[in-house]
């Protein structure tokens, strides 16, 4: 009797056992884990982008052949410059071509005193430069670019005589050339910063005026100016 309770113990035991093993060969497996994968942000130059941009600029206004008194001088000045810009770029593998218009306002202000005593001061509004550009990409979101094209500005000369009267005023719009260069970081898919240098030259105007001391038969001015800026800034390209 002991023995056949013993053996239907054994037997159950072994039962329960076989049966929870098949019980866990049901279940489905766990899945084997895997590390999140990582994807590189891809960098797309083609497109268009607006933005806005700010900086520090230099002005020279250089004022020769003065008649009647032939008087000469040069004036510069530094001062600020920033507004906006719009473009379209092109990407071809590590190269990129493009297309921009930048408006800025500034404070330049460039003044000189002859030798007889007259003063000439030269004021420059604003500055508008179309360019086009080409660069290369040193990695696939660092731009190295170099720019040229055609500039506009506008400015008002001024000359006062001797005793600080102003005898004459001269405002105008000027055309000229520019060429320059920088870089640009695309720091995310749609957004990049800028650091450029440009060069903007106006070539001469000139202008005629008389007044009751020094040109009461009249005077003449030849106005040669020029202008650089540095700026920075930022695009959003959509």
């Amino acid at each position: 009797m002991r023995h056949t309770a013993s053996a239907f113990i054994t037997a159950a035991g072994l039962s329960f056992a076989l049966g929870q093993m098949a019980l866990a060969a049901d279940l489905p497996r766990r899945p084997a884990y895997m590390p999140p994968v990582v994807v590189a942000p891809i960098y797309n130059w083609t497109g268009c982008y607006v933005g806005g941009n700010v900086g520090a600029a230099w002005g020279r206004a250089e004022v020769t052949n003065v008649s009647r008194f032939n008087a000469s001088g040069t004036g510069t000045n530094s001062g600020f410059a920033g507004g906006g810009q719009i473009g379209c770029d092109y990407q071809a593998g590590q190269f990129v071509v493009g297309i921009r218009n930048m408006l800025d306002g500034t404070s330049l202000n460039a003044g000189t005193t002859f030798n007889n005593g007259y003063t000439a001061s030269s004021k420059t509004r604003w500055f508008d430069t179309l360019t086009a550009r080409a660069g290369f990409l040193v990695q696939p979101n660092i731009l190295l670019y170099g720019q040229g094209g055609v500039a506009w500005t506008q400015s008002d000369q001024y000359i006062n005589n001797a005793a600080g009267a102003q005898v004459a005023q001269f405002g105008n719009n000027r055309s000229g050339w520019t060429v320059g260069g920088g870089a640009e970081y695309m720091f995310a898919p749609h957004w990049s910063a800028f650091l450029e240098y440009n060069y903007l030259n106006f070539g001469t105007s000139t202008g005629i005026w008389t007044d009751t001391t020094g040109c009461v038969a009249g005077c003449s001015i030849n106005l040669k100016r020029d202008s650089q800026n540095l700026l920075v800034g930022v695009n959003y390209k959509f």
